[in-house]
């Protein structure tokens, strides 16, 4: 009787190159989400370094010309005309 008895562990299918990568790439995403809660939830200090570099790019940007755009009368909304039953 206790012969009869099977304590082996179940056969369970190795798991594929997709599902390895279904399972890893899920937790890079969780790692990415949950970094990107701590940045906001964490205040960090801005330091006088940082402030003087953005500055020469932005006058770079400045002596662009920007495009200026005039609204036209050709996109106006028609009329819709009510159907008499």
């Amino acid at each position: 009787m206790a012969s009869d008895l099977d304590f082996s562990p179940p056969e369970v299918p190795e798991p594929t190159f997709l599902e390895n990568l279904l399972r890893y790439g899920l937790f890079l995403g969780a790692i990415f989400q949950l970094i990107c809660v701590l940045a906001i939830i964490i205040p960090v200090p801005k330091s006088h370094e940082a402030e003087a570099e953005p500055s020469e790019p932005r006058s770079a940007e400045v002596t662009r010309k920007p495009k200026a755009t005039a609204p036209s009368a050709n996109k106006r909304p028609k009329k819709e005309a009510k159907k008499k039953r």
